[in-house]
This record gives structure tokens, C-alpha cells and sequence, in this order.
């Protein structure tokens, strides 16, 4: 943890009760915790000049499978199914543990870079996965995964039980910044109502939240009726997974009385624009889902789908399909703003601690470099964030008081060196082109 000043930074957004935006402004971080916002005497810490930047909460994305990295480009041209049966061939190919840890590295490299602190991240072998991301520097949520068949991690749903049952621990030891346990069945198409019910059992035994795919296709909701004859919310909420505090993957054709559930129940939905745009997945009406008074995060999907974990654009295409929707007034950028911040910290259990700048809340904080034309001038800051802003704005990213990027630069893992153990391992892909 580090104890430091950001000084006199031109703007801070701090995404408060309020979304009041201040000038000239100065924050201190003690152990990585916030302790003051313009003090009357600033300590003698480490100082960052902040005064040709806007800082701002750390971007939090809600739903992305960060190893997938490493498939960058691999499924172009089709939708979801097509997606999935190229993805899941090469997954088949190169996906151990070392090549899932590799590619969370690579993952949570881009996402710092780009000013993301936290992700929610749904993938295989999870001890792996957040040794990397621990590694890199990121706020790593993450879980077991949990499929009806063995898979390509090749668990049967015995032994998937049996990780989940040790996962408080693992993930205790693998360390990292605070944040709260997951499960995570992949969706209602590949779990049974029987295996469902066992996991919302095992969750509330153990305390966890969960996170899966819900509603991202009309065919997914069609199967859904065919196979069960509810919706994917009905049968969740039938199986008791709606009793823990639950994050939908897309959610991108919830029914009025979807909706119902998931707000009687607390539900989050992680809405991934870009994604859904590139697969044809539909157009999730994210304005009605936050008047209904669901909570909204934003998220990237993975990069086989998305192609980058880059939220700014994420944040683009949230404003803009609402606009496509509905009409340009009903775009509220404030509230796009805070479904990147606090609401979605809010998705992940973490809203108390990160999403935010305020005091007591931990230090994960970005710094955007206004010197750039595109940022010139300034008349509207929440304009700007989501239209103007982009990933290389940022200079430096803190989790937790701790600085992760350094001018524009990772500092925990060395890059070069993670593009070159990269290439060394995906050669076996050649095969499969």
C-alpha cells in the first residue's frame, strides 16, 4: 500500500451521491485508503502533479473473460453458436493452466492500461486465472466455473463441487485486492435446474455471489422455453440461484416481468454493448432496465468477441444505442458514467469500497492526460468521458494506492517479455487456422 497526494488535479470526478465534480482539486491516500479531499495541510508523501489531468474512479467492468486475449480476432463473422464452436476448438487446443494464466496477464495488462481496475471475470481454472491477474496488479473478481459436462478444464461436476467447497481458501492464499467470492455457472443452457440448485445451495452455505450468462440471444430464451418452458430469469430464480446476490452476463432480452424478479431479487445486469452489437445479439433497452430500478454495470465480454477490453468504447456504445432506442435527449451521461463506476462496483459487491472517491473508500484511481486536442476544449466533463475520452488519455492507474501504471506504462510485469511469452505459446494455433 502507498501513502500519496494527487495534487491540484484540474478535474476529479468523484461519481459521489451527489456526482459532484470538483476543480483544482487534491486527494491523499494512506494505506491505499482515501483519507482526505482537499485538505488544509497536505502530508509529506509521495506526490503525483495532477494539474493538467482528470482524475477519476477506475473503470469497473462487469463481464469479460480475460484470457480469451489470446483468441483476439480468432471468430469473425458470426454469431453467437458460430462463435462459440470456433472459440471452444481452440480453447480445447491451448487452454492449461499456465496458457490460462498467461493469458489473464495479457488480459489484465490491457485492461490497466486502459484505466479498468476491477473486472469481473468469469473463465477457467480461476486459481490460475487470478494468479495472474493478482500479479499484473488488477482487482480480480472471479469463481469457479460450473458446466454440466467435463469440459475443457475436463472437471466432472463432482470435482467441480469439491473446488468450489475449497475456493474461500485458494482464493484467500492467492491474496490480491479485496474483493467478494463468486460462483459462476455458466448459463441455463449448459447447467441443469439440478446441478443450478446445488450450487445456490452451496453459495448460500458459503456465502458467495454468483455471476452467469442470462438472456443474451433470443435462441438462448427460446431454448430456454423449450427446455424448461420459462425464461433463463425464471428458472434461476426457481432454482434458488436468486437468492444470492446475482450478476446477469448481457441480459440482453429481459421481459417486464424478467425485470420483476431480478429487481425483487437484486439482481445486476452487466450490459455489454459492443459485444452484442459484433455477435447480433440484440440491443439491451439498458434506460428501461435503470428506470425499472435495476442496477447497471458495463462490461467489455471477451476479447474473442469484443476484440478489446477497451471500456471507453463501451461507454460510446452504451450512450449511443440508447440514443438509437430511444432519441439522443434520453441519453443521461451521467448515468453511463456511473454504470462504468459505481453501479457497477455496486454489480460486484464492492460498492463500499471502490466505484467512487470519497473518503474511506480505497484508493483505485486514474489519471487522464487533458493536454490532447481531442480533449480540447472542455465545455461538458461527462461529454467529454464518453465521448471523447479513450484508453491512451491514460497516464497512470492506482489499485489501492498502489500504482500499477506509470506513464502510460505497466509496472508490475515487465511487457515486452509477457508479448514474447505470448507468441512462443499460441504457435500451436497455427494448426488450427
Amino acid at each position: 500500500m502507498k501513502n500519496l497526494v494527487l495534487k491540484n488535479a484540474q478535474y476529479v470526478v468523484t461519481v459521489n451521491s451527489t456526482d459532484e465534480i470538483l476543480r483544482n482539486a487534491t486527494i491523499v491516500i494512506e494505506n491505499g485508503i482515501i483519507v482526505a479531499i482537499n485538505p488544509s495541510e497536505i502530508p509529506d508523501y509521495e506526490i503525483f502533479d495532477a494539474s493538467e489531468h482528470l482524475i477519476a474512479p477506475g473503470l469497473i467492468n462487469t463481464h469479460t473473460h480475460l484470457a480469451m486475449s489470446l483468441l483476439r480476432g480468432w471468430a469473425e463473422g458470426v454469431n453467437l453458436d458460430g462463435f462459440l464452436e470456433r472459440v471452444w476448438a481452440a480453447e480445447g487446443a491451448i487452454m492449461d493452466k499456465q496458457t490460462c494464466q498467461l493469458g489473464t496477464e495479457l488480459g489484465a495488462g490491457e485492461a490497466l492500461l486502459s484505466g479498468t481496475t476491477t473486472t469481473l471475470d468469469m473463465y477457467l481454472h480461476p486459481d490460475a486465472t487470478h494468479t495472474g491477474a493478482v500479479k499484473v496488479g488488477l482487482r480480480h473478481v472471479c469463481g469457479p466455473i460450473f458446466f454440466d459436462f467435463p469440459g475443457l478444464d475436463g472437471l466432472e461436476w463432482s470435482q467441480r463441487i469439491a473446488f468450489a467447497k475449497r475456493w474461500p481458501q485458494v482464493f484467500k492464499e492467492i491474496g490480491g485486492a479485496q474483493t467478494p467470492i463468486f460462483f459462476m455457472p455458466h448459463s441455463v443452457y449448459t447447467d441443469s435446474a439440478e446441478h443450478l440448485t446445488e450450487v445456490a445451495v452451496l453459495g448460500l452455505e458459503l456465502g458467495a455471489r454468483v455471476h452467469l450468462h442470462v438472456s443474451e440471444t433470443e435462441a438462448e430464451n427460446q431454448m430456454s422455453a423449450n427446455t424448461h418452458g420459462k425464461t433463463p430469469t425464471e428458472v434461476i430464480r426457481d432454482t434458488g440461484i436468486l437468492k444470492l446476490p446475482t450478476t446477469y452476463g448481457h441480459g440482453v432480452h429481459l421481459s417486464d416481468s424478467d425485470i420483476a424478479i431480478s429487481l425483487a431479487h437484486g439482481a445486476s445486469v452487466a450490459h455489454c454493448p459492443g459485444s452484442n452489437l459484433k455477435l447480433g445479439s440484440g440491443i439491451a433497452d439498458i434506460k428501461h432496465y435503470q428506470e425499472s430500478g435495476l442496477t447497471v454495470g458495463l462490461g467489455t465480454d471477451g476479447c474473442s468477441s469484443s476484440n478489446d477490453l477497451d471500456m471507453w468504447s463501451v461507454l460510446r456504445l452504451a450512450a449511443h444505442m440508447v440514443a438509437l432506442k430511444h432519441s439522443p435527449k434520453d441519453v443521461d451521461l451521467v448515468k453511463i458514467i456511473r454504470a462504468a463506476t459505481i453501479e457497477g462496483a455496486k454489480a460486484v459487491g464492492l460498492e463500499k469500497v471502490v466505484g467512487s472517491i470519497e473518503i474511506g473508500k480505497e484508493g483505485d484511481l486514474i489519471a487522464i492526460d487533458l493536454r490532447a486536442l481531442h480533449l480540447t476544449p472542455i465545455h461538458n466533463v461527462a461529454a467529454l468521458l464518453v465521448f471523447a475520452a479513450g484508453r491512451s488519455d491514460v497516464t497512470d492507474v492506482w489499485v489501492a494506492g498502489d500504482r500499477v501504471v506509470k506513464g502510460g506504462t505497466l509496472t508490475k510485469i515487465d511487457e515486452a517479455q509477457l508479448r514474447r511469452r505470448v507468441a512462443e505459446r499460441l504457435v500451436v494455433l497455427d494448426s488450427l487456422s
